[in-house]
């Protein structure tokens, strides 16, 4: 991979490639609407390069974590004692509980990790996983910048398309749900979020496949004559972008969507019993030893690998987590966006101890820290800097299955893209051509 990194970087410094470039990808965000916020998507003259077999690696990898996410969701499903450990309230279990009408829980998923000497998991994204729109269409972009095009000339690349593995996905849940002949989709999210162009590019890209889509607030859809509706259309299909404890927090404003996925009246993907993993106690209730005997010895294998050591955070863990702050990261059980995640190497030891006591008042996990990957990226920061960034790698699973991976850079600790150089870019599987 250093080669095509290093052959890429050499066109840079070829003539007025960088320049071009640069214009291109800038031109082709604002086109594209790739902003988040009033916020580039991109920052980066290159794209992430991984090899097929890296990427193999990475699909067989979460594959197989898939299954054991798949057998602790059954042995959630039967088990109320298990269910308690994971904190959730009495409507998220309600939900959880309930008939989907569809296979899968979540049909399209996202696992967070970092791919260091190996593939390590910090967080399963089971809701709503973002980026995949962004992502096509970041990939476009870049299939146009002049230096990828020249740099096609001697390497061959290809990036995973996600969308249309979205709809398909869709789909098909919808015709195991079984109740309807004709999809109706609702994107579901609150106004005025800064994702909402990637909701736009949804709708649009469905009904370039002839399904009809509308983008609403949750708020908006009623329940009525035993069907949910939007605008006086019936919809019988909620993409759900928004999370179950957003929509909780809304109390009786949400109730219409609630209340018409229990009774089986529309089709909700990813299905509101996603929640039971999407909680980062799922993650404890994989790697702690107590639990072993649930899991077959493959998915034992593929925890023991991939699962860093996660815990819930009780009174008798927090005395070991004050020495050992270097080496943890605090998570609340059920956030999202990086939201109340304290890194302890990064966090003065009195402000640690503050973040410890407090968690103990809420539900919250500690996470053995992963070793993290670095690689220097062209950034667009007053010109073109070379800065050496940490990167994750979060592949996409529809059904079981990985197609495509977002890939997020940041000069910071904690991965963050919408500041300073933080950046999304597409992933291209990439091999040298003769």
């Amino acid at each position: 991979m250093d080669r095509a990194i290093a052959a890429y970087h050499r066109l840079l410094e070829r003539g007025s490639l960088a320049d071009d470039s640069t214009s291109a990808l800038r031109e082709g965000q604002r086109e594209r609407r790739l902003f988040f916020g009033e916020r580039p998507l991109s920052i980066s003259l290159r794209p992430r390069f991984l090899t097929p077999t890296r990427y193999a690696a990475a699909a067989t990898a979460s594959e197989a974590l898939y299954r054991a996410l798949g057998t602790l969701e059954k042995a959630l499903l039967r088990d109320a004692a298990l269910r308690r450990e994971l904190d959730l309230d009495a409507e998220e279990e309600r939900l959880a509980l309930a008939d989907p009408g569809c296979r899968d829980s979540s049909p399209s998923s996202r696992l967070d990790g970092f791919f260091a000497d190996r593939f390590r998991y910090v967080e399963y994204n089971a809701e709503s996983p973002a980026g995949m729109a962004y992502g096509d269409n970041l990939a476009e972009v870049f299939d146009a910048l002049p230096v990828m095009r020249e740099f096609r000339k001697r390497w061959r690349l290809r990036a995973v398309a996600t969308r249309k593995r979205q709809l398909t996905t869709m789909l098909r849940c919808f015709r195991e749900w079984g109740r309807a002949t004709k999809p109706t989709i609702a994107i579901a999210d609150w106004t005025g979020l800064p994702t909402a162009p990637e909701f736009e590019m949804f709708r649009d890209f469905f009904e370039s496949n002839d399904v009809r889509t509308m983008i609403c607030d949750p708020r908006e859809l009623e329940y009525a004559r035993g069907a949910l509706w939007l605008r006086g259309a019936r919809v019988t299909i909620v993409y759900r972008r928004v999370l179950t404890s957003e929509l909780l927090q809304k109390g009786r404003e949400t109730a219409a969507l609630r209340d018409a996925y229990v009774d089986g009246a529309v089709c909700v993907v990813n299905t509101f019993r996603a929640k039971l993993l999407h909680k980062k106690m799922s993650f404890a209730l994989l790697s702690d030893p107590a639990y072993a005997q649930l899991y077959s010895v493959s998915e034992r294998r593929a925890i023991a690998r991939h699962i860093p050591w996660t815990r819930k955070l009780t009174p008798r863990l927090a005395e070991e987590a004050l020495r050992k702050r270097e080496s943890l990261v605090l998570k609340p059980n059920d956030e999202y966006g990086g939201k109340g995640v304290v890194l302890g190497w990064t966090t003065p030891q009195a402000e640690w101890e503050r973040a410890i006591a407090s968690g103990l008042d809420s539900s919250t996990v500690l996470q053995e820290a992963v070793p993290v990957p670095k690689e220097t990226y062209p950034m667009l920061l007053d010109g073109i800097k070379s800065v050496e960034l940490s990167l994750d790698l979060d592949p996409y699973l529809f059904g079981g299955k990985v197609f495509g991976a977002l890939t997020r850079l940041s000069s910071a600790a904690l991965l963050n893209v919408t500041s300073g150089a933080g950046s999304v870019v597409p992933t291209y599987i990439v091999e040298p051509r003769g």
